[in-house]
């Protein structure tokens, strides 16, 4: 037997294991980087976040990647390079932050790398009906196991794919494995650059768990904040907090077959992004709109998009607790109108308090999707379009 494939057939079978999930969203910031002990699989999955740190991206990488982000056409080279060079480039960010917390590789038994997503093409949204959904996701995870020493799983979102799925999201299968409690109905909202939520019913029911995008979060938020304020992101919400809604725009803002699509479905910044309210406010007339009269209706767009999302889920004669995570999980303009938009049955809470830090969250989801690929696979979301039960993850040994 080859040695490689025997040391990760002892990694499934010890009672713990150490496993680095990696996460770089749409929005750019940087690498999360979560080095977590799991044991367990399935829904009797127990995890503890050793250490966590965001790598910043730095402006010049920043804009290497939006050379090829979210559009259909781009510099092919470019693309083919970045793939090697991102696969390097978080191997040696793992390094440094093993390094930094005075771990030896020697002693993490799996990365879990989910690359860098630079289109996300369902088939809802492709419209072309001779090929299936699509995603794809660079930095390749040979390059991160020959960078790090470290068997490496990563392409998480091709399986999902393969059996029917959009690729996105995944997070109904780890959070139902981490965040379920019988008793409690929970829904885990995530604003990232796309905000999705997790269904978790209080009876434990995995076949009507589910995942789905609500439309944007941060996106275009950050978008503009980058125009207006030359910064990544409005710190606080404190230009939006400044503005006026404007109700004709917003309206316009909405006028999207996606919204009323069935769950689970997905989205991106292919879609949402400043071209498409550059056409909105052409609609409704509002070109000459203030900066912060435009965030303000920004952020009330992720809101209601949200809410009306959720709404289609709660049940007026039960509770919810809600749980946030994401970068709009700071934004009080956006939490804001959450709360006021949502039944006042819904309690609000962040993943903090579940024992998962919400800027880990999605980091810690590929540590729990691989460790389920070594050691679990046995849960059955049933049978619905969108939530295969499948086990994700490609093996990259470093020899």
């Amino acid at each position: 037997m080859n040695p490689q494939i025997q040391q990760l057939y002892a990694i499934a079978q010890k009672p713990e294991r150490r496993i680095i999930g990696l996460m770089s969203g749409t929005s750019l910031d940087g690498l999360d980087v979560a080095l977590c002990r799991i044991s367990g699989s399935g829904p009797a999955t127990k995890v503890r976040i050793e250490h966590f740190q965001t790598v910043s991206y730095t402006d010049d990488l920043k804009e290497r990647i939006r050379a090829v982000f979210a559009k259909s056409q781009v510099d092919f080279e470019h693309l083919c390079l970045l793939n090697p060079y991102i696969g390097r480039l978080h191997g040696q960010m793992v390094s440094d932050c093993l390094c930094n917390w005075g771990v030896d590789p020697q002693q993490v038994d799996i990365v879990a790398s989910h690359g860098q997503t630079v289109f996300h093409a369902p088939r809802t949204q492709h419209g072309k009906p001779d090929y299936p959904n699509a995603t794809l996701q660079i930095g390749d995870g040979d390059h991160v196991a020959a960078e790090t020493g470290i068997i490496t799983l990563s392409d998480f979102r091709q399986k999902h794919v393969a059996h029917g799925g959009e690729g996105a999201p995944l997070a109904v299968y780890g959070d139902y494995f981490v965040f379920s409690a019988i008793g409690e109905n929970r829904l885990l909202l995530n604003m990232g650059g796309i905000a999705n939520f997790t269904y978790l019913p209080a009876d434990g029911d995995a076949s009507t768990v589910f995942t789905t995008d609500t439309g944007p979060g941060n996106t275009l938020l950050d978008a503009y904040a980058r125009q207006f304020l030359n910064q990544p992101y409005d710190a606080d919400g404190q230009l939006a907090a400044a503005g006026t809604v404007c109700g004709p725009l917003l309206d316009a803002l909405k006028q999207n077959a996606f919204f009323a699509a069935p769950f689970p479905k997905t989205t991106g910044p292919e879609v949402f992004n400043p071209a498409y309210v550059e056409r909105a406010q052409q609609a409704s007339q509002t070109t000459h709109l203030a900066p912060a009269d435009l965030m303000a209706t920004l952020a009330r767009f992720s809101a209601e998009t949200i809410a009306e999302a959720m709404q289609r889920v709660i049940q007026p004669d039960q509770a919810y607790a809600i749980y946030m995570s994401g970068g709009g999980a700071h934004n009080p303009v956006l939490t804001g109108h959450l709360r006021e938009l949502l039944p006042h049955t819904c309690t609000f809470a962040r993943t903090d308090d579940l024992g998962i830090a919400g800027d880990a969250k999605e980091a810690v989801l590929f540590a729990v999707l691989a460790n389920e690929a070594l050691s679990g696979g046995g849960t059955n979301f049933g049978n619905r379009q969108g939530v295969p039960s499948v086990t994700m993850g490609k093996i990259s040994f470093p020899h």
